[in-house]
């Protein structure tokens, strides 16, 4: 597979398991200077599993979180406009040859009605995700075009992000001009023979035409990308020393790596009977998460909502920023009151709460929901937001507007209990801002009290 040299990642595993205490605890303190971890750095910090070292893996991902991004966690929902798909993926429902799957493209007054469906929940920002067909670029333009017109009173989506099938750098360029902000592609597995096995056949079958899309979308002047694995088709640690290798190469090409991770863990899907090969357990999934927050402390982390409630509220105090909520996996899926109900669901939820009950959750421990997209229109994107991220300045703007988003989905959206909350932490929160700060802070609530929305600096 291009770009992965798997006989040194399998090397890399094999010597780590030889690293010492005193090792892993200079690697720790690397990491709390905010220094990028090496491929070395971070394949012993996942072979530990001595509990107190583990426990001091955590405590140092949650600092570099708290430095980097702050307090802040990002809200966001998937919007499916398609589940035709010309791959036969072993473990996805959407594969061309399951027959219980129902088929759905969604027209535009069902785009436009889903998207009014979120936005009355208090949603700004939407991860549009499709199936792979042929030609698909210009529907894809054609849906953004459409999400970002609904309007419900003074609000509107602010950003759409979009995972969707490798595309030429013509079609990307596509993409760009009609407004997208990050484009989200998984290898789902780098190594290869396995890969090559999970995807006999479609386009998807050629792995390095996956890697290379990375390249294509770069060159085509999209400059955040998203990328991930999905965790359990192969050995994580393995996936993981390898993901980080493809973003080491990134860097090196372009002059940045990927402005998200994602951490999916394999879920159950309709009509197949998918045997996860290589399960990773609840302990080593919040390892690795911490393990990518320690060696890509710069690079947001999005966890989806097929992790339980549980998992999810106490991956964000060890590296995740953005998290999906209240989402549906299937094309026209809020029109469906059960997550898991559909005869069309890519994969079943485990976190059913609504968006509420998650920024209620939120609250309650301290974080602030955010649904800022002020970077991508401030072009706070690619290098500029990097050269801000790194050396964790980029809190100060995050946690910034995202407190006056919480205030618009407070006032506009929220159940009493939430609201009460969400004012108290508030008053917490911009008792931490400068002086200058608070007083500007001041000034946008003024503004949100006399009706103006989606102000931002």
């Amino acid at each position: 597979m291009k770009h992965i040299n798997a006989g040194k990642i399998s090397d890399l595993i094999g010597n780590a398991a030889k690293a010492s205490e005193a090792e892993v605890e200079a690697i720790l303190a690397k990491s709390r200077s905010l220094k990028r971890l090496s491929l070395e750095d971070s394949a012993a910090l996942l072979m530990v599993e001595d509990k107190a070292l583990l426990d001091k893996i955590f405590s140092a991902a949650y600092f570099v979180k708290e430095k980097v991004y702050g307090r802040r966690v990002v809200l966001f929902a998937p919007l499916y406009i398609s589940n035709f798909c010309v791959n036969k993926c072993l473990y996805c429902a959407f594969r061309a040859d399951n027959k219980l799957t129902k088929r759905r493209r969604l027209d535009i007054s069902q785009i436009r009605q889903q998207t009014r469906f979120l936005l009355e929940r208090g949603h700004k920002r939407i991860l549009m995700v499709a199936g792979e067909v042929n030609g698909g670029v210009d529907f894809y333009v054609q849906a953004i075009r459409e999400i970002y017109e609904e309007r419900l009173g003074a609000h509107a989506i602010k950003r759409i992000n979009i995972n969707c099938a490798p595309l030429e750098v013509d079609e990307f360029r596509k993409l760009k001009e009609a407004g997208i902000g990050t484009y989200q592609i998984f290898q789902e597995t780098y190594h290869d023979s396995t890969y090559r096995i999970m995807h006999p056949t479609g386009p998807k079958s050629d792995p390095d035409n996956r890697i290379d899309s990375i390249d294509r979308a770069f060159q085509a002047g999209i400059d955040d990308i998203g990328m991930g694995v999905l965790y359990g088709l192969y050995d994580y640690r393995f996936d993981t020393l390898a993901m980080l290798s493809h973003i080491e190469y990134l860097e090196k090409a372009f002059g940045i790596g990927p402005h998200t991770i994602s951490v999916p863990r394999i879920e159950p899907a309709q009509g197949t009977e998918f045997k996860i090969p290589y399960p990773v357990s609840d302990d080593d999934f919040k390892k690795l998460v911490a393990v990518l927050r320690l060696s890509v402390p710069y690079t947001g982390m999005i966890l989806s909502t097929r992790e339980t409630a549980e998992a999810r509220d106490e991956l964000c105090g060890f590296g995740i920023s953005q998290i999906s909520a209240e989402s549906r996996t299937s094309p026209g899926g809020y029109s469906c009151a059960d997550n898991n109900a559909d005869s069309d669901v890519q994969f079943c939820i485990g976190d059913q709460r609504t968006l509420d009950e998650i920024i209620g959750t939120l609250i309650s421990k301290d974080f602030i929901p955010s649904f800022c997209a002020a970077c991508y229109r401030r072009e706070r994107t690619g290098e500029a937001f990097m050269n801000l991220a790194k050396p964790g300045l980029i809190k100060d703007k995050c946690s910034f507007n995202a407190l006056v988003t919480l205030k618009e989905y407070l006032d506009d959206f929220a159940s009493p209990g939430v609201k009460k909350a969400g004012y108290g932490l508030i008053g917490q929160a911009r008792k931490s801002l400068d002086e200058r700060a608070q007083l500007e802070l001041n000034t946008f609530f003024r503004a949100i009290d006399k009706g103006v929305r989606d102000a931002y600096v």
